[in-house]
């Protein structure tokens, strides 16, 4: 059905409202101010982060001023087509109303990630749960999703670890991604996800229930200085399957770490050098212990801790039901599709929306 264009009055009601709440015009002129001081090269690392958050909030600021030029200027042609009456000018102005209401969406969206850590790349974590193959089959499925996910957004991704199953799927694995506000767009998807199938796997063609935990934390800054004692680590190497599953290596050179204080475990097996997989687990386990800092100063995230300790019945933030009736539906802000094979596909983007509305 098509929407009315008495419409256009909730697009211009969002205008005043994101954009005012938000400030984005006060944000760039104070940046602006900021990259002209003399000494504004003088940290490097700062200086980039400072101008990728001023080209993020001016790309709001551009779409914010296009999409309101559009408005008004689609408010004079749809009054002059009502008073001609044309019916294909007024109709051309309402699907144009639609788009513009759904570019505003995604401006919107945008809005919402200013968080201090927000900006930042990503380390994602995929477990299976108990279950053995079936579990593990369900872990690589949730892989291949945010991977074809991924895709589509044009983010650039590396696999840092993986252990694969026995007979079919992983049973970890551990990927960088970067790209524009990942950590902000990504970070409410982590949690316990649960898939309900005929299990291609049993003969007897029953019904089962499997279990897999993501966690997504951030790829901290350089600048980010977390203090770590040789004493409450513990380094082990083996023998990796390979960097990424390429190849085979015929050394020990994958390497895994544990702190020994908070049993934060970090390894990276996708390098032939030892060393190197040694620096990338140094990374990795900075940025695990300032995620673990974070969420130790909020109750919230404190439960989300402790829901990932388990993976399993009574933990699950999303469920994805393929039989006996096909529904995927995020248990938290009751976002629901109809669609999981499109899901699975990587056309996630309403529950990442979602996921940040609800934060």
């Amino acid at each position: 059905m098509r929407r009315k264009i008495l419409s256009a009055k909730r697009p211009l009601k969002i205008l005043g409202g994101i954009f005012d709440k938000n400030e984005i015009q006060k944000k760039i002129n104070s940046l602006a101010k900021v990259v002209q001081e003399d000494s504004f090269w003088k940290d490097n690392i700062k200086a980039k982060k400072i101008i990728k958050e001023k080209k993020y909030f001016e790309e709001i600021y551009n779409s914010f001023i296009n999409s309101k030029n559009e408005i008004y200027n689609l408010k004079d042609l749809h009054n002059l087509g009502l008073k001609e009456k044309d019916a294909e000018v007024v109709n051309d102005c309402e699907e144009k109303i639609n788009q513009i209401y759904f570019n505003l969406k995604k401006t919107e969206i945008r809005c919402f990630l200013s968080g201090e850590n927000d900006s930042l790349d990503i380390y994602l974590e995929i477990h299976a749960g108990a279950g053995g193959t079936e579990s593990q089959d369900w872990a690589e499925m949730l892989r291949r999703m945010y991977l074809k996910w991924f895709d589509k957004k044009k983010f650039s991704y590396e696999i840092i670890s993986e252990h694969k199953g026995e007979e079919a799927g992983i049973k970890s694995s551990t990927l960088k991604i970067t790209g524009n506000y990942l950590y902000g767009m990504m970070k409410s998807e982590s949690g316990v996800h649960r898939l309900v199938r005929i299990s291609p796997f049993d003969s007897g063609a029953r019904r089962h229930t499997s279990f897999a935990s993501v966690w997504v934390y951030p790829a901290i800054e350089d600048d980010i200085e977390i203090n770590i004692d040789d004493k409450d680590l513990r380094i082990d190497t083996y023998r990796s399957s390979g960097a990424g599953g390429q190849h085979v290596n015929t050394t020990d050179s994958a390497v895994r770490i544990t702190h020994l204080p908070t049993k934060i475990v970090v390894q990276c097996q996708n390098e032939r050098s030892q060393h190197k997989n040694k620096e990338t687990c140094y990374r990795m386990l900075k940025a695990r212990l300032y995620e673990y800092q974070i969420q130790k100063k909020e109750a919230e995230s404190q439960k989300e801790v402790k829901s990932k300790t388990d993976i399993g019945w009574g933990h699950q933030i999303r469920s994805y039901v393929l039989q006996p009736y096909q529904l995927v539906k995020d248990l938290r802000n009751k976002i629901e599709n109809t669609n999981p094979d499109s899901v699975l596909n990587g056309n996630i983007d309403e529950f990442i929306e979602g996921g940040i509305i609800s934060r």
